[in-house]
């Protein structure tokens, strides 16, 4: 099987390739080998390549800057996204998009259904959402858009490695309490689409993220417990709960995200998110 993925430079992509399974043969493409704005130069290397599968791992993920940001937002989450299902409908290779919990507006009180109706709240949640659209539109029938929430991994810039800095920096710190979702371990997506590569039947859209709920609040001190633990910390500093209100951000995040990730769990059974943060810090202490 040969894939493409969309988005070197990323932490997923990153993860694609340490997971990439046997009897695969990868191109990655990053900002430095093609301008995903620009149907031809993307249209060039597909082409070339003649891949199987397309993985898009490639955003603008800058959630607050986005707000001031909209024409870059939407042509990375948007525009691009439509000329990528364009180019692989020509070249009849599967299309796999990877989406977020942004595209919700975090008012439910129970986990968010693969058909439950988008709501964004954002710039970055609404360019993901019209990127789904476009995929929906243009190429549905050997596509896979796959929602996921709060993205860690051993490397690259995340939560984990920002509360691992401050915790070594601050006496004590004041973590977001009343956003709840689910942590999800880039390793675990990675591994989920892979499976969905070479999958027969595949749905348009799957949610993927790590088993459980958390607060923001819950996921910094589960951090502070197993670095503590794996020697990446050697003192324990306070760690309060804080409102959103007070921690004002230029864009609106989901109050409650979470994801039902039942259909995507009928292919991959996911792991706990407590398990997964602890294999992500021993992964780290061993660097």
């Amino acid at each position: 099987m040969k894939v493409i993925i969309i988005g070197k430079s990323g932490q997923l992509a990153t993860a694609l390739v340490d997971e990439l399974p046997p009897a695969v043969t990868y191109l990655a493409l990053g900002r430095n080998e093609v301008d995903i704005t620009s149907h031809q130069a993307l249209e060039a290397k597909i082409s070339a390549f003649k891949p199987d599968v397309i993985i898009n791992a490639a955003a603008y993920t800058a959630v607050d800057k986005a707000e001031s940001d909209i024409a870059s937002a939407y042509a990375i989450n948007d525009t691009a996204v439509g000329v990528l299902a364009t180019i692989a409908k020509r070249n009849h290779c599967r299309f796999l998009h990877v989406s977020t919990d942004f595209v919700f507006d975090g008012e439910s009180n129970c986990a968010y259904q693969v058909n439950s109706e988008p709501k964004p709240t954002s710039v970055y949640g609404a360019s993901k959402l019209a990127g789904e659209l476009a995929i929906e539109k243009l190429y549905p029938e050997n596509s896979a858009i796959v929602r996921t929430s709060w993205l860690y991994s051993v490397s690259g810039h995340n939560f984990v490695h920002t509360m691992l800095r401050l915790m070594k920096e601050k006496q004590q710190l004041g973590v977001v309490g009343d956003q709840i979702g689910c942590p999800t371990y880039v390793k675990g997506l990675a591994q989920f689409l892979w499976r969905l590569a070479s999958y027969d039947k595949l749905k348009l859209v799957y949610h993927w993220s790590d088993a459980g709920v958390a607060s923001w609040f819950d996921f910094a001190h589960a951090i502070q417990a197993l670095a503590l633990t794996y020697g990446l910390l050697d003192k324990k500093i306070a760690i309060d709960a804080i409102a959103s209100s007070a921690y004002p951000t230029p864009a609106k995040r989901p109050r409650f995200s979470l994801l039902n990730t039942d259909g995507a769990n009928e292919i991959m059974k996911s792991m706990h998110w407590r398990e997964q943060l602890e294999d992500c810090i021993a992964q780290i202490a061993r660097q």
